[in-house]
């Protein structure tokens, strides 16, 4: 174990948040970070991305080591809105915006703790392991970036993300499954005062279908929501279309696509009980990823927390995270907290303890 340099390290998170880049927008901050990869040693890539997706790239770097072991480490690097004019703060041993944005805690929490243990390993002229780095765009939304991340140059068997909250030594083993329904209904206009009898409401079918669905906590492991619903042109005519967007997510491939088929069977149900057209478009997201808590990866992180005096844990949630992503592609990952708290909100915050305690975990399980 060392002395993680806190000023440094806040000060590396302060620099990091300042970049604007929210999703889509992450040029400049995969520029500044490429630059300082190399600068600390990285063999660095800058890998494409579709344009539709990013202006920026996915960064893949590599520091060998000479210690026995490949572990990858990754993050993303955009943030959701209101992510531009970040103005970090601190009060109390406790950073967070001014209060009109986000802080960008998520994900830039997990870069900076990650390069300064690098920093630190180096400085104290310590062996490690190889790391292999995955930064990667626009993972709010869809888990994009990692969905296009070139798994080719990975040499690792193993990874960890750092993209939860909760303490310090929260590890996720089990996250889920997102299916993804765009839905369409097609009715028929008429004029709403005249004939009214004539049209078919495509938000009566909605309501119709959304009214017999189970939504929400469907049990444990399984939840659903409606959660875009756009149509409409005038009171004076009957609704002639109507958008909505939905998802189901379970821990369970099961039982999400039990709940998937009852969503669309219940929405064409209902569209046939009218006499509307109905188009469903039903993606597959990202697969679920359950890794046993015994497994020697678990082991290993557990074992370089307790080292530092922090007794880890194993937990699911109900969040997807570019783990998912990384599993479903053959590399076994698990998704460790950062201390994040508050996130996707103006009242985010993150302890500056809790951003040295994981970087004090990376620097010892690195050096192991």
């Amino acid at each position: 174990m060392t002395t993680i340099n806190q000023d440094r390290l806040v000060q590396h998170f302060f620099d990091l948040v300042k970049i604007d880049s929210e999703s889509r927008n992450e040029k400049a901050i995969a520029e500044a970070l490429a630059e300082q990869l190399g600068e600390l040693g990285f063999a660095v890539e800058k890998l494409p991305v579709p344009e539709a997706i990013s202006n920026g790239f996915n960064i893949y770097a590599k520091l060998e080591g000479k210690l026995e072991g490949t572990i990858l480490l990754s993050c993303h690097m955009d943030t959701v809105t209101p992510g531009n004019g970040i103005e970090p703060i601190i009060e109390d041993g406790i950073i967070r915006s001014k209060g009109n944005t986000i802080l960008g805690g998520d994900d830039k929490s997990g870069i900076a703790a990650i390069m300064e243990a690098v920093r630190c390993i180096r400085a104290d002229g310590r062996d490690h392991q190889t790391i292999e780095l995955a930064f990667t765009v626009h993972e709010e939304g869809g888990l994009q970036g990692s969905q296009h991340f070139d798994m080719s140059k990975v040499t690792a068997h193993q990874a960890m993300v750092f993209d939860s909250g909760g303490p310090i030594g929260t590890i996720i083993t089990t996250a889920p499954g997102q299916q993804n329904l765009k839905v369409t209904i097609t009715g028929k206009p008429a004029h709403a005062g005249l004939a009214p009898e004539e049209g078919i409401n495509a938000l009566t079918v909605a309501s119709d279908a959304i009214c017999q669905m189970k939504l929400s906590r469907i049990d444990h492991e399984t939840t659903a929501n409606i959660g875009v619903v756009k149509g409409g042109q005038a009171t004076n005519i009957v609704m002639p279309e109507l958008y909505i967007e939905a998802e189901a997510r379970s821990l369970d491939d099961s039982k999400l696509q039990a709940q998937v088929d009852h969503m669309v069977s219940t929405f064409e149900a209902a569209a046939e009980k009218h006499g509307a057209e109905i188009n469903i478009i039903s993606k597959r997201a990202y697969n679920a990823y359950r890794i046993d808590e015994n497994d020697a990866h678990i082991e290993r992180i557990k074992a370089a927390f307790a080292a530092n005096g922090i007794d880890a844990f194993t937990k699911s949630t109900g969040g997807g995270s570019d783990a998912n992503i990384f599993n479903s592609k053959g590399l076994k990952t698990v998704n460790l907290s950062t201390g994040m708290a508050k996130v996707h909100t103006t009242e985010e915050f993150i302890k500056i303890d809790d951003m040295v305690a994981i970087s004090g975990f990376l620097y010892t399980y690195l050096t192991r």
